[in-house]
């Protein structure tokens, strides 16, 4: 904060001294005018720097969430096929290790989900998983095809583990600090700019600029809406996970 602090002073400074040097000069001349060269770079400096800002507030939510978006398939298709792989255990571990992940998935769509809206995490989801591999882990095999049952489920399991850890750092994930804040900054700036330079707009001339300031207020509101990826427009909804729970019965229907 102190840096950036340092970096305005330093713009403001730069300002200061050049204004000052050329005021000496004899052949410049006084630009009061609101459509003088000065109001006009200024202006355009001033649009160009919040087109830059609202461009990184939306991309950047925009990118996590089809980040975040693909890697719910990806998780998902990991329990799909942890679920296969299942059916080469030993005794009755195909059942309990199927039960489980259906439940892991039921409870990821309707309990995790709604937390993940919030940037958080519902604590239970990683201790089912870290419970499941450590039964599975445990199992004791009679045969190789057992044992290599075995070692592809415990694969899955880790691939899901991952994507867990990944749709946790998506849930929490947020646009860089400050962001919001200087959209804003940029977006005042950009409808006062006007008046700050000397114009005073009457009647209908008026409209462009509150039609202007409405449309800017819209994009900072929607910067701000879109900042989680499982919340707002574009919220990563659960519907891998659904598509996985489909897939479970599927397969326990032609077993």
């Amino acid at each position: 904060m102190v840096a950036y602090a340092l970096s305005i002073m330093a713009a403001v400074g730069a300002v200061a001294l050049t204004a000052l040097v050329f005021r000496r000069v004899k052949t410049a001349g006084e630009d009061r005018d609101p459509n003088g060269p000065s109001a006009a770079h200024a202006g355009a400096m001033l649009s160009a720097m919040f087109l830059l800002v609202f461009a990184i507030a939306i991309i950047v939510p925009w990118t996590t969430a089809d980040a975040a978006r693909l890697n719910t398939h990806t998780e998902s298709q990991a329990t799909v096929d942890a679920y296969w792989a299942a059916s080469g255990l030993p005794g009755s571990a195909p059942e309990e290790v199927r039960r489980s992940l259906r439940d892991y998935v039921a409870f990821v769509v309707r309990e995790e989900w709604p937390v993940m809206a919030e940037g958080k995490m519902h604590p239970v989801g990683a201790e089912r998983i870290d419970d499941l591999r450590g039964r599975v882990n445990a199992l004791q095999t009679g045969d190789d095809e057992e044992e290599d049952a075995k070692a592809t489920v415990l694969e899955h399991m880790s691939a899901i583990s991952t994507a867990r850890a990944q749709r946790t750092a998506d849930a929490a994930a947020s646009p860089p600090e400050g962001l919001l804040f200087l959209t804003i900054l940029t977006g005042v700036l950009v409808i006062v700019f006007p008046f700050l330079a000397g114009a005073r707009p009457r009647g209908l001339a008026i409209l462009p600029l509150v039609a202007t300031a409405a449309l800017l207020g819209f994009g900072t509101y929607l910067s701000w809406d879109i900042s989680r990826a499982f919340a707002g427009p574009l919220a990563v909804g659960p519907e891998a996970f659904q598509g996985a729970l489909d897939e479970f019965t599927r397969i326990a229907g032609g077993m």
